[in-house]
């Protein structure tokens, strides 16, 4: 369209996803204010230069009790009071909604530069409770009515999909996880950078690495996780008069290039029966990243440098390389064994790690990701650097992909 003023990244911060905040006694607001201060900080921009914010965050309200968090910004800063601010909930994908949402204020020229926090505090309670709590994001009274766990339960029946489908080795979705934790030890934030593995708990061995849910096992899963994540979005011209104030050119900056956002209907069972004649299990989140591919003139998966993808399991990182394209159909495994999904591999994915190695505080998932394409082409990335990473995606699920969002940040 023109007349759409592009949206920059200027940066932004994550909190270390190792922290347990309730233990350490602080609260919901503490975070909002390290996670606000601490992209204040990283990027240079003062408190009273943000013209609107979004928030995005699944279930404080069960986790933490509290609701309206947006309120929270103008308490831990003052600077904030009186500024415009909206939560997005989409389950996993709560922080991609508030992004969009960001994007769109900015688009519309309504604002110049928005705040987007993603955050979510959940080792608060036993791991039933949490999971109970999760399970808010399935149809709730009509799926994982007699799973102890609905994620691990949900997850094993996409597993099952593919074995029944396309046939599905194990080894290739241990594999998947062995790389993501093996990517978070370069990542200072993340909150497996300093856990230890055998060799046999990336295997079916039951006792280092036993079943959670039917093919599901206990390294395959993502982390319950504290944190938050921030990122300051603006438009060109705000961007521009930045890269002037920074003595840096404007073309140095990432931004985001395209995006997609697709809704399916709510049930797991549902959405298999409609892809029952597909080639995909998940037409609409090939068709979502399609969607970003062609706002972003991507011609082509291979087009990218990298990829940060939802991984709540192995299995859906599994599921994100054939539904990115990188294989035809079923053939995941393909890329797997040829180790293109590792770092210095033809096309590396979860450099940071992931949600299995980096952790999934689930409102924060969906901006962590973005502040990391952010890093990557802005080659701040660190220990994780892709060597001269120019176009990223990141590709983030809510529920039972009943939310998907894709965005290509580059430069």
């Amino acid at each position: 369209m023109s007349g759409v003023s592009k949206v920059y990244v200027l940066g932004g911060y994550q909190t270390d996803f190792a922290r347990n905040w309730v233990r350490e006694g602080f609260e919901t607001a503490d975070l909002m204010r390290e996670v606000l201060q601490g992209g204040l900080e990283a990027t240079g921009i003062p408190a009273a230069a943000i013209e609107v914010a979004h928030v995005g965050n699944f279930v404080a309200e069960l986790f933490v009790g509290q609701g309206q968090l947006g309120g929270l910004l103008a308490e831990v800063e003052p600077a904030l009071n009186g500024v415009p601010v909206s939560r997005h909930e989409a389950a996993c994908a709560s922080g991609s909604m508030a992004i969009l949402a960001a994007m769109a204020d900015i688009e519309s020229g309504r604002y110049q530069t928005a705040c987007v926090i993603g955050m979510e505090v959940m080792r608060n309670v036993p791991g039933e409770l949490a999971a109970q709590h999760l399970g808010a994001a399935a149809w709730v009274g009509h799926e994982a009515q007699s799973a102890r766990y609905c994620w691990p339960h949900m997850f094993n029946q996409l597993s099952q999909e593919y074995e029944s489908r396309y046939g599905l080795d194990y080894q290739h979705v241990a594999a998947i996880a062995e790389t993501n934790y093996k990517n978070a030890k370069r990542n200072h934030n993340a909150q497996t950078r300093n856990w230890s593995f055998q060799p046999e708990s990336f295997s079916a061995q039951d006792e280092l690495n036993p079943v959670i849910e039917g093919l599901v096992r206990r390294n395959d899963c993502g982390q319950v996780s504290d944190g938050a994540a921030m990122v300051v979005l603006a438009s060109e011209k705000q961007a521009a008069q930045y890269a002037a104030e920074k003595g840096i050119s404007l073309d140095t900056i990432p931004c985001i290039k395209g995006w997609g956002h697709r809704t399916a209907r709510l049930s797991y069972a549902g959405k298999i029966q409609d892809s029952a004649n597909e080639s995909l299990v998940f037409p609409y989140v090939n068709a979502t990243i399609k969607d970003a591919f062609k706002r972003a003139s991507i011609a082509d998966v291979f087009e990218l440098d990298a990829i940060e993808t939802h991984d709540c399991f192995a299995i859906t990182e599994y599921m994100a390389i054939d539904h990115f394209g990188m294989t035809a159909p079923g053939e995941s495994w393909k890329a797997v064994e040829a180790g293109w999904h590792e770092m210095g591999g033809r096309l590396p994915i979860n450099p940071s790690g992931g949600l299995i190695g980096c952790g999934h505080p689930v409102g924060a998932t969906g901006v962590r990701m973005l502040l990391d394409c952010y890093k990557q082409t802005a080659s701040r990335a660190g220990e994780y650097q892709v060597e001269n990473a120019k176009n990223v995606a990141m590709l983030n699920i809510g529920g039972s992909t009943t939310t998907t969002a894709c965005f290509v940040v580059g430069v």
